[in-house]
């Protein structure tokens, strides 16, 4: 059975600068792939290309099979590809449970605008979305701060906020850009329950870039090491962490 997503012989270049070189991975459906190196390795900008949101100079990017290298980032959005950002990305003005709201919005037939205002004919989905959506953020454990301004939130309270938007949508395809950033131990280790359980019971398949080491070893099923635009560790865990080339790329030796 073909992955839900691969990536072949990517490139990625800037100019004269070559930032992607020939990568190649996939992503099954309830897999956590962990995309992890050095800074400047890549990671970002491979995150960047499947999100459409960078042009590939070469190779192809597939979701179920389905070319969507050259779509724009709406179209890969509208397919089923959702991704959090490594600075955020809420609605500054919006509340919390609004922010995640903006997510569930495509799922009923109101639209969001006749969700906030009310309008008689939305009263039925504003109901049932409310409730689904405070479920989600209890769920991340923090639905105390559902009718907080995001703008008001520490920053791990918006980087919760933002992951609870993105799976309220159900995707197929979730890309997690660093998501324990600015997280407290115990929000660290719920993030990792709520990663797996997305995996194990909805089948969810999950890229992750991420700079906790401890974080990617504790959740992912394999683990991408990118240097210098290439790929240069693809295995297990385990593997990874005892793997030469790895060591060479972080630390300079083996």
């Amino acid at each position: 059975m073909a992955s839900l997503l691969e990536i072949s012989d990517v490139s990625v270049r800037f100019g004269g600068l070559v930032a992607v070189d020939g990568v190649s991975l996939a992503v099954g459906a309830g897999e956590i792939c962990a995309l992890i190196g050095p800074n400047g390795a890549g990671k970002t900008t491979l995150f960047n290309a499947v999100s459409g949101n960078a042009a590939i100079s070469s190779g192809r990017i597939l979701l179920k099979g389905e070319p969507i290298h050259g779509l724009a980032p709406h179209q890969i959005s509208a397919k089923g590809v959702r991704r959090t950002f490594q600075n955020g990305g809420l609605f500054a003005g919006l509340t919390a449970l609004e922010n995640v709201l903006v997510g569930l919005h495509a799922k009923v037939g109101s639209g969001f605008l006749g969700l906030l205002a009310g309008a008689r004919a939305s009263e039925r989905a504003e109901s049932s979305s409310t409730e689904q959506a405070r479920a989600l953020l209890d769920l991340m454990e923090v639905g105390h701060i559902a009718d907080e301004l995001a703008s008001d939130l520490s920053g791990g309270q918006q980087r919760i906020v933002e992951i609870v938007r993105a799976i309220a949508t159900e995707p197929p395809l979730l890309l997690l850009d660093e998501p324990a950033v600015g997280l407290a131990p115990h929000m660290r280790e719920q993030l990792v329950r709520i990663i797996r359980r997305l995996a194990a019971e909805q089948g969810v398949g999950i890229l992750l870039i991420e700079h906790a080491i401890e974080l990617v070893m504790a959740v992912a099923d394999r683990v991408v090491v990118l240097n210098y635009g290439r790929k240069v560790a693809d295995a297990p865990p385990e593997q990874v962490r005892a793997d030469k080339a790895v060591l060479e790329a972080y630390l300079g030796h083996a």
